[in-house]
């Protein structure tokens, strides 16, 4: 075979460099975004890693209703971009931005939403369903520790809020 007939069949590295550094950047954020959940904040880098992959991209539609009080919630997610309405028994409390998440309990605990979550502008979400979480947990012993030490520094937090000042 001649040289020159394998000429176009050349792979264009430098645009395959790019999009791999861009991968991995995108990669970083969703990382560094976890790390912020308090859920996840005591893990590894890598275990860190190991989350964000399994985790989905999802996208909302201004006035999508991502999550409703009262109802089942399966999926946790975290916002990447845009802005979403808290609201508890139909008053607004809170807004979410990215950086911000709802849906922590629902990957351990099958319990009813405690707001509703309604896109104010489009959203780019992360989302993490409990039965594409549990295997994670499930065949990594050091995540699951790690997880249990956060939820137990978590309920603590809330006792302590709950019962005011001492």
């Amino acid at each position: 075979m001649k040289s020159s007939s394998l000429r176009g069949a050349e792979p264009d590295f430098r645009s395959a460099g790019v999009d791999i550094v861009s991968r991995l950047m995108v990669e970083d954020s969703r990382i560094d975004l976890l790390h912020n959940v308090p859920l996840f904040s005591g893990l590894e880098r890598r275990d860190l890693r190991d989350v964000a992959s399994t985790m989905k991209e999802r996208r909302f539609a201004p006035g999508h209703v991502l999550a409703e009080e009262g109802q089942s919630g399966v999926g946790f997610f975290v916002i990447e971009e845009g802005e979403a309405k808290v609201e508890v028994g139909g008053r607004e409390v809170r807004r979410l931005h990215p950086g911000d998440y709802f849906g922590e309990i629902a990957l351990i605990a099958d319990s009813p939403r405690t707001a509703t979550i309604t896109a104010e502008t489009p959203i780019l979400a992360l989302g993490l369903t409990s039965w594409e979480f549990r295997p994670i947990v499930e065949t990594n012993a050091s995540i699951a520790w790690k997880m249990l030490e956060s939820l137990a520094r978590m309920f603590g937090e809330s006792q302590r809020a709950a019962s005011g000042p001492q």
